[in-house]
C-alpha cells in the first residue's frame, strides 16, 4: 500500500499528471462505482488474473481519495485503515468480545444493532431506508430497503408481476413489479442484482 500511495502522490504532484491533478472526491465518484461494477465482473468470471486486476483498480480509488484527503488535511490513508479495523472489531463482539450468536441470522441483527448504535451516538440519527446507499445499483437497492424495513411484498403482484406491469404499460407499474421481484429474489436467498448479471452473462455468452 505504501508504493501505490507514493505512486499517487507522484501522480498528483506539479510535474505529475494533468489529469490526476485534477481530480477531487466528486469527479471520481463514477469512477469508483465502474471499478466496483467490474470488480464484481471478474469474480463472476472466476478468472484470478482478472480478479487481482479489477481489485487492484478498486484499491486505486482508495488511495486516490486518500491522497487527495491528505493533501486537504482532512484524512489521510491511517484514518482510513483505523477506522476500518476499529470498526471490524467493534462489530464483530463474539469473535473479539465475550458475545454469543445462533449462527449467521445473530450476526446480522447484532450489526444492524451496532451499526443503529453507532449512528445515534455520532448525533446523527437515520431512519433505516437512509441507511441503505442511494447510489446501490436498483435492484441492490430494492432488497436492502426490503431487510432494512421489513417490506411486505405486494400481494396483488406477487402472483404475477410481469402481466400486470405489462397491462398497466407503465414505468411505476413495471417499478412495482422489479421491486416485488427483488424482495421474494431476498427472502428466497437470491441477489436480485447478481441473479440478473448472471442472466445477462450467459445470454451474452458467444455474441459478437
Amino acid at each position: 500500500m505504501r508504493r501505490l500511495l507514493e505512486t499517487m502522490r507522484r501522480l498528483r504532484a506539479p510535474d505529475g499528471c494533468p489529469w490526476d491533478q485534477e481530480q477531487t472526491h466528486e469527479s471520481l465518484r463514477p469512477h469508483l462505482l465502474e471499478e466496483a461494477a467490474e470488480a464484481v465482473d471478474a469474480i463472476a468470471s472466476g478468472d484470478p488474473r482478472r480478479m487481482a486486476d479489477e481489485l487492484g483498480d478498486v484499491l486505486l480509488q482508495i488511495a486516490f481519495h486518500a491522497v487527495i484527503a491528505q493533501e486537504d488535511g482532512r484524512f489521510g490513508y491511517e484514518d482510513i485503515e483505523s477506522a476500518i479495523v476499529e470498526k471490524l472489531v467493534r462489530r464483530h463482539p463474539h469473535v473479539f468480545g465475550e458475545v454469543q450468536v445462533d449462527g449467521v441470522a445473530g450476526v446480522l441483527r447484532n450489526w444492524d444493532a451496532i451499526k443503529a448504535a453507532e449512528h445515534e451516538a455520532a448525533g446523527a440519527p437515520r431512519s433505516a431506508a437512509d441507511a441503505v446507499p442511494r447510489s446501490l445499483p436498483a435492484l441492490r437497492r430494492a432488497a436492502e430497503l426490503d431487510r432494512a424495513l421489513g417490506w411486505e411484498p405486494d400481494q396483488g403482484i406477487a402472483g404475477q408481476p410481469l402481466e400486470r406491469a405489462v397491462a398497466a404499460g407503465d414505468a411505476a407499474a413495471f417499478g412495482e413489479a422489479l421491486l416485488c421481484l427483488a424482495q421474494l429474489a431476498r427472502r428466497a436467498g437470491v441477489d436480485p442484482e447478481l441473479a440478473l448479471r448472471d442472466t445477462l452473462e450467459r445470454r451474452c455468452e458467444g455474441l459478437t
